[in-house]
């Protein structure tokens, strides 16, 4: 290790967990972050810190000025320009870290692109928004053996698991079922960022354990704590469940091709629209919607506004239309201004 990296991470280097050794595996690690929302950019931020070598970040959205109460690699001037999240964090991280690699990904993970997006990590890291997203990533993970971490925080409630394929439970083990009925999100029950910090936090530490080989540290419970109560739980998930979907039965339908289509997002009053097939030029579609409604664009995302709808367009012809929950709705509007 050279002077400058002894300097940087010498506090780490001196607890007896890490080391040297553990410091060296870190700088040659790989993670991949599932989206750089609230607790993906928390969790971002202390990866990047700690030194793990290569970070890719995985993420569909653009910064919002709601973001930034929780969402701490983010600022006011993110926000102004509407930056995808992944670059954003990505540029963010090289002001404080320039000797690892972030490699930003502005797409969002589908079964179609999982292998590539998931492509040869130590460990996978839950920053999602959703049940749908998680059980595709838990699939992806017990098929090809790659550890990963379910975390998720709405309110003052944080929760929690590792899942090692082969090892320990799956999310499919937990939850045969995706969750029923209304569920609350940070836009109907709010978030705290403490809560987002303590679990991205406890996730994070269990990367580090993971990276630095010391499994018999690692925890094998879901854990799931409130802040504001002070409550705290832990249930069993040290063994995968016979007759599982994944584990047992090899049955990885989130996995299949088309499984996924329109999404309605969760508490965003939006849709997200799956499009693909071709680049799109932000230039000549600008000129198009302008007698509709009011449109700007930098090279990462159109918007334009025709009231009472928003729409965000990527270059890949994937957009978040806001104003709607009804996926008919977004469909007809994406195909009456951008095309089928």
């Amino acid at each position: 290790m050279s002077g400058d990296f002894d300097e940087r991470y010498s506090r780490q280097v001196l607890f007896a967990g890490i080391g040297r050794e553990g410091q060296r595996r870190l700088s040659r690690a790989r993670v991949a972050i599932v989206g750089c929302g609230a607790t993906g950019s928390a969790a971002a931020a202390l990866l990047a810190r700690a030194g793990v070598g290569t970070l890719r970040i995985i993420d569909r959205d653009f910064v919002e000025p709601s973001n930034l109460q929780r969402q701490s690699l983010f600022d006011e001037a993110d926000a102004a320009a509407s930056l995808p999240k992944a670059v954003a964090a990505a540029r963010k991280i090289a002001s404080f870290n320039s000797g690892i690699v972030v490699e930003p990904e502005v797409a969002d993970l589908t079964p179609e692109k999982a292998r590539d997006l998931l492509r040869n990590p130590d460990v996978v890291l839950d920053g999602t928004d959703n049940f749908e997203t998680r059980y595709l990533i838990n699939d992806f993970a017990v098929r090809e053996g790659v550890p990963w971490i379910y975390v998720a925080a709405v309110g003052s409630y944080g929760v929690t698991m590792n899942v090692l394929p082969g090892k320990t439970a799956c999310l499919a083990c937990v939850f045969p079922e995706p969750p029923q009925g209304a569920l609350e999100t940070c836009d109907t029950a709010g978030v705290l960022n403490s809560a987002v910090n303590a679990a991205a936090s406890l996730a994070s530490a269990e990367v580090l354990k993971l990276l630095v080989g010391a499994p018999e540290r690692l925890r094998r419970t879901l854990l799931s704590f409130d802040v504001w109560t002070n409550h705290r739980s832990e249930v069993q998930a040290g063994e995968p469940r016979p007759g599982c979907r994944a584990c047992d039965r090899r049955d990885f339908v989130y996995l299949a091709s088309g499984a996924r289509s329109d999404l309605t997002l969760c508490g965003r009053n939006s849709v997200q629209i799956s499009r693909g097939g071709g680049q799109l030029s932000f230039a000549e579609l600008s000129d198009r919607l302008k007698p509709h409604g009011i449109v700007r664009h930098n090279e990462f995302v159109l918007k334009f506004w025709h009231e009472p709808y928003e729409m965000t367009l990527f270059p890949d012809g994937r957009a978040i239309i806001k104003g709607t929950t009804d996926t008919a709705v977004a469909r007809n509007l994406y195909a009456r201004f951008v095309g089928n």
